[in-house]
């Protein structure tokens, strides 16, 4: 299904909050590297799912109405056998059903669990003035306790993905400290360009994040993705 389809059927359904799934797809055809997700509805698909991947994985569950997953215990991390996957599915269909009772389970997410790294978040949103503003910053919850971000217009020209990487306050942590060993920058600045280009190429799109998106020595992969579409 090509992205303008999933938009079309996003329309269809009266909804402006893709899927985990469906943002990744989208992105991927992108460029913009990303973990492999796939949508399982039972406990037993969940299972087969995480059987054709490699082991550990994360869970996460599917919903139209759940923007952050973690709060309502949607999300289990590092299953590695079928007896946990089958156990986090139940856990996680009834920890939402039980903190967001009227939310809309479609599913959970399976996707691979990455090598750990540094957390940063790329993002887009919509100026009501400027129109697509980028965004990149420390990940996890570090933007919302530091808010250390840098902005630029979209789409980025020569230049401005390298720029809003060395404006944070927090750059120094991707050279390494504590004898951490420093990321790949030039895998952050891609991944900033190939979603400003996406942004550019699809007006729908009103907001985009990609948080975190893990990097390190050998690269940075976008392990959540959320994608909100304009009003019709």
């Amino acid at each position: 299904m090509t992205f303008t389809e999933t938009i079309e059927r996003a329309r269809e359904e009266s909804r402006t909050l893709l899927s985990e799934v469906e943002a990744k797809i989208a992105l991927a055809e992108a460029g913009v590297p990303v973990t492999v997700t796939r949508l399982a509805q039972t406990r037993e698909e969940a299972v087969a799912q995480a059987e054709a991947l490699r082991y550990p994985v994360a869970l996460k569950v599917t919903s139209p109405n759940v923007a952050h997953k973690s709060d309502v215990g949607g999300v289990v991390l590092g299953l590695e056998n079928q007896e946990e996957v089958a156990n986090a599915y139940d856990e996680i269909i009834s920890s939402v059903n039980a903190n967001q009772p009227e939310a809309i389970i479609e599913g959970v997410s399976v996707q691979e669990m990455t090598a750990p790294g540094v957390e940063v978040i790329i993002g887009m949103t919509t100026d009501p003035q400027f129109g697509p503003v980028m965004m990149f910053g420390l990940g996890g919850i570090m933007v919302e306790v530091l808010g250390d971000v840098a902005f630029r217009l979209a789409p980025l020209g020569t230049g401005d993905a390298q720029d809003m990487i060395n404006e944070i306050k927090g750059r120094q942590v991707l050279d390494g400290v504590r004898g951490q060993p420093p990321v790949d920058i030039d895998a952050i600045e891609l991944i900033l360009d190939r979603v400003s280009a996406f942004a550019a190429k699809h007006p729908e799109v009103l907001e985009l994040d990609l948080n975190p998106v893990i990097a390190s020595p050998e690269g940075a992969i976008a392990v959540d993705a959320r994608i909100v579409l304009a009003e019709a």
